[in-house]
């Protein structure tokens, strides 16, 4: 159910033998590989309850009105970021979903993600999961969403990689991006017209 998502479940055995949700377990692999990790939640209202129940009452949320795909809750959770946490716009960020399971290398390979951005002149970094890669480090030429067999097989071949839905951006080429998309002054204004926005995935 929606108060009641698979991320919540504590389904998931740890190494002492109690259980865990996907969300307790992303947020102890985040730690781990970086304890100085600063992070936020996006969800939605109904979320939020159970989110502190399994993070604790620190844990900071952006809240999102409705549902509306990912590219406007990133683009709210950027602006809720700069405009009410007050972080600085040159700040490195990465948004990932919270139901990956991994292995703590993932999130190693987020957070290196994070520390590489500053160094180049990219905007944007999309964390690729390996079927086929002979690089660490490629651009992107195109996405294709949910392939076929057929074209998937294909794409394999010639080196694709699968999305892992991880975006690593500066905040303000982000809300950069937003604003030319988004008619939209701060984040308070952008929160009060969230049910006006089109559906869209941030891909």
């Amino acid at each position: 159910t929606p108060e009641n998502s698979k991320q919540f479940l504590k389904i998931l055995k740890t190494d002492d033998g109690r259980t865990e949700s996907m969300l307790q377990r992303v947020f102890a692999q985040i730690y781990r590989v970086d304890p100085g990790a600063v992070v936020t939640v996006a969800t939605s209202a109904d979320q939020e309850a159970e989110i502190h129940r399994q993070l604790g009452e620190a844990i900071r949320i952006s809240i999102e009105p409705d549902k509306k795909d990912t590219f406007p809750a990133i683009a709210l959770a950027s602006a809720y970021l700069v405009d009410v946490l007050q972080i600085d716009p040159e700040e490195t960020v990465a948004f990932c979903p919270v139901d990956p399971f991994a292995d703590d290398s993932f999130f190693a390979t987020i957070r290196d993600a994070c520390a590489y951005i500053p160094s180049v002149q990219e905007h944007l970094m999309l964390l690729g999961i390996v079927p086929k890669t002979e690089n660490d480090i490629s651009l992107v030429a195109s996405f294709k969403e949910k392939p076929d067999k057929k074209n998937a097989q294909r794409y394999i071949k010639n080196g694709a990689l699968w999305n892992a839905g991880v975006f690593v951006f500066k905040l303000s080429y982000i809300l950069k991006r937003a604003h030319e998309l988004i008619d939209f002054s701060d984040y308070y204004d952008l929160f009060q017209k969230y049910h006006t926005l089109e559906r869209i995935s941030f891909d």
